[in-house]
């Protein structure tokens, strides 16, 4: 199930910095890509308004850390 968010998130954080935020190229959009199942969507629809449990920092140069 994908499910589709505003460009900030409760948290403060914003959603372009998120690992799972993904562009939609037949729509030209941005938005979460988590796979949620029914359970976890319920659960992510009524904590709205706090800090999503899904956030995870995007760094693209993690990897090239390590190899250092």
């Amino acid at each position: 199930m994908r499910e589709k968010r505003e460009e900030t998130d409760a948290a403060g954080g914003l959603c372009d910095t998120c690992e799972f935020n993904g562009y939609d190229e037949l729509t030209d959009t941005y938005g979460c890509e988590m796979r949620l199942d029914e359970d976890e969507y319920a659960r992510y629809l009524a904590a709205h308004g706090t800090r999503c449990p899904y956030y995870r920092y995007y760094d693209e140069y993690t990897s090239v850390r390590k190899q250092n």
